[in-house]
């Protein structure tokens, strides 16, 4: 079985001497991903923005990513994300192991199950990132020197642009922690195909009005390679067997036969 992390910002050049391109076909067109063994394991690289960065976050194709990782196996993801801090609790180059999000994206494609020959489902996520995964990182992490926070709210926004200071206020008040643009649909699609998910977010900024111009910080390559090498044991290491991954969907309508193994 194969283990894949999805990656953001940055994390391209951790794996690009040592993993290979392919291209995987999917109904809702093609993912590009990484092949390789880190551990004596199985890994599989998506660059959600692409190795150069070069896909905005309100245009990836989430849909043919997950479907991409499903169709090569892939029972457990993790996923890190580039964030903004909301408050004060969580000061840039903090790295925090969510457990919920809020979204306020619109336009994406949200769903596998379209209706008609795609099925109808509803998914519960009450969970929405698997608790197993996230307790494993933040262990992973520890033996490694970085402390992750074991809980904290995603609020996913549409992008590209960044949010206003009202915006982020409000985000704040409705109990949202960090602020990205590339978190959903990304997790619930993962979760639709019954996949164990998790995702850390490392923040790289005060959101918008918390200090009077926004600046990104440099100097993470650090955290993102304990981050990266944190996954790598968590996915292998996490019990998942009390989690409700494999048992969220809600099946009222299920895809024709054709449509499930295109």
């Amino acid at each position: 079985m194969p283990y894949a992390i999805i990656g953001g910002t940055g994390f391209s050049r951790i794996v690009e001497n040592q993993f290979k391109p392919e291209l995987v076909r999917t109904p809702y067109g093609q993912a590009k991903i990484y092949l390789g063994q880190l551990d004596g394991a199985e890994f599989v690289f998506l660059p959600r923005h692409g190795v150069d960065h070069t896909i905005p976050p309100h245009k990836i194709n989430y849909r043919a990513n997950i479907r991409a990782l499903k169709s090569l196996g892939v029972e457990r993801i993790m996923a890190t994300f580039a964030v903004g801090s909301l408050h004060r609790g969580i000061p840039p180059k903090a790295v925090v192991a969510l457990d919920q999000f809020i979204d306020f994206t619109n336009g994406r494609e949200s769903t596998f199950f379209d209706g008609g020959k795609s099925g109808l489902a509803h998914t519960e996520v009450n969970f929405p990132y698997c608790p197993g995964l996230q307790t494993a990182v933040v262990v992973a992490a520890k033996a490694r020197g970085l402390e992750i926070m074991p809980k904290g709210t995603y609020v996913c926004t549409n992008g590209p642009r960044f949010e206003t200071p009202a915006e982020v206020r409000m985000y704040a008040q409705l109990g949202g922690d960090v602020v990205g643009m590339t978190g959903v649909p990304e997790a619930p699609l993962a979760r639709e195909l019954e996949m164990h998910y998790g995702a850390v977010a490392y923040s790289i900024n005060w959101g918008a009005g918390l200090e009077e111009k926004i600046n990104v910080v440099a100097d993470l390559e650090g955290i993102k390679q304990t981050v990266f090498e944190s996954f790598v044991v968590a996915l292998q290491t996490a019990t998942t067997d009390d989690c409700e991954c494999e048992s969220a969907l809600m099946m009222s309508h299920p895809p024709t036969q054709e449509e499930f193994n295109a």
